[in-house]
């Protein structure tokens, strides 16, 4: 067996070959091969792309929405408009008018009928005469659809000089000391079913929070 030749003094030492260093390799024993960085503006671009998809879906979306809310609206008044004249003591007429305007802004239906409410404001006392008789009725500007007095003493007048003029029972929609402010439906020539049916459903209007809210900002109590 051949002898390993002896290193001379001033060779340089040999290194024992690393992991991190193959023979014929460029690389450096220690150091990490640098990361491949990936561009953003591809990123940013189909970021981009999926919220336009998204606001274009949600336009159509929302347009889509009213139209089907319109539609199911003209249908639902589909026999037209029907006004309800409601005469009402001068001592609630703030409160009663943002009523009408809430409910006509909703064009509140009845019986396929988009009941429009007018709303005015007479003297209790003006209004019975005018209704039983004393006065012409033109008076008070004709017979109303329901009427709204200070008091249950007015009710209790009409219902005996002329009971068939009462078409619902009185009620109640707000107090204030001696007053409790009662709506009675009215009935007779010019006052149809569907009007007859919008009054009561307008005394339940009146008795929800928001309408009480505003009779408690005139100073009323609520029902």
């Amino acid at each position: 067996m051949a002898e390993e030749p002896v290193p001379h003094p001033l060779d340089p030492p040999k290194r024992p070959q690393g992991r991190g260093e193959a023979t014929g390799s460029h690389r450096i024993v220690g150091k990490k091969a640098p990361r491949r960085r990936i561009a953003k503006w591809p990123i940013a671009c189909l970021v981009l792309v999926v919220l336009v998809a998204i606001g274009v879906f949600g336009w159509n979306w929302a347009d889509g929405e009213l139209n089907t809310r319109a539609e199911a609206q003209a249908k639902a008044c589909s026999a037209g408009d029907t006004p309800l004249r409601v005469i009402v003591t001068p001592s609630i007429e703030k409160p009663l008018r943002a009523a009408a305007d809430r409910w006509n802004n909703a064009a509140t239906v009845v019986r396929d009928h988009c009941v429009i409410i007018q709303i005015d404001a007479l003297p209790s006392a003006s209004v019975l005469d005018g209704l039983v008789g004393r006065t012409n009725l033109d008076s008070i500007g004709g017979l109303p659809a329901a009427w709204i007095p200070e008091s249950s003493y007015w009710v209790t007048e009409l219902n005996t000089a002329k009971p068939e003029l009462v078409g619902s029972p009185a009620q109640s929609v707000a107090t204030a000391r001696s007053a409790d402010y009662p709506l009675v439906g009215l009935a007779g020539k010019n006052i149809d079913e569907v009007q007859m049916r919008a009054s009561q459903t307008f005394r339940q209007f009146l008795q929800q929070p928001a309408q009480q809210a505003d009779f408690a900002a005139a100073g009323i109590k609520a029902t």
